[in-house]
């Protein structure tokens, strides 16, 4: 997996009115913890740092202050519910070696056999255990002519080496739902509708 030097600085001002400052400034708070220290408040150039979010478990190599470096994984981030632009971010400390839990994405290729039925997403994403620095960016699972009734279950996806699933191998990622069938309902005007009488 690719990884992201990103530029942070320590921050000491906190609270709404401290985050506000920091947003207009086009940059986004954020705190940077794990390994039982404490923990990090930081400030993340806005731009730079979504970019690097749109890689799923993107591993940031964070140059803190110009003196720090540090390794690290997203681990919560909010989003402004209406415009979108980052609003915080949690990032989890990882050292190079050290495996981590994390929920890579599943993509599906291929096309269900004929018929109309529906392809259920139970996961969406698969819970792995990975080295922190060879996180897998996703897993594709085929589900070419695959018929109503089959299931795609934890076990049975092909994951890189290195990588263990941390869910129960029995667990259902994906399932194919019967089509429902259309029930002709069909409102019944009823038969023979009485004319109005006559005056």
């Amino acid at each position: 997996m690719s990884e992201v030097k990103i530029s942070a600085e320590s921050r000491t001002e906190f609270g709404k009115g401290a985050a506000r400052r920091i947003r207009r400034d086009s940059k986004v708070p954020g705190v940077l913890y794990g390994h039982g220290s404490d923990p990090l408040h930081l400030t993340l150039p806005g731009h730079e740092l979504l970019l690097a979010l749109r890689t799923p478990n993107v591993l940031i190599s964070l140059d803190i202050d110009g003196k720090a470096n540090e390794l690290a994984i997203p681990k919560s981030v909010q989003r402004d519910p209406i415009k979108g632009f980052l609003e915080h971010v949690d990032l989890l400390l990882v050292k190079r070696g050290e495996k981590v839990t994390v929920e890579i994405p599943v993509h599906t290729e291929g096309e269900l056999a004929a018929g109309g039925n529906l392809l259920e997403h139970v996961l969406n994403a698969l819970p792995v255990e990975a080295e922190a620095t060879h996180i897998p960016e996703s897993v594709t699972v085929s589900v070419e002519g695959l018929e109503a009734g089959a299931a795609i279950l934890a076990k049975d996806i092909a994951l890189p080496n290195g990588t263990t699933l941390a869910v129960d191998g029995d667990a259902v990622v994906l399932q194919v739902l019967a089509a429902q069938a259309e029930e002709a309902a069909e409102g019944g005007e009823a038969a023979g509708e009485e004319a109005v009488a006559e005056a």
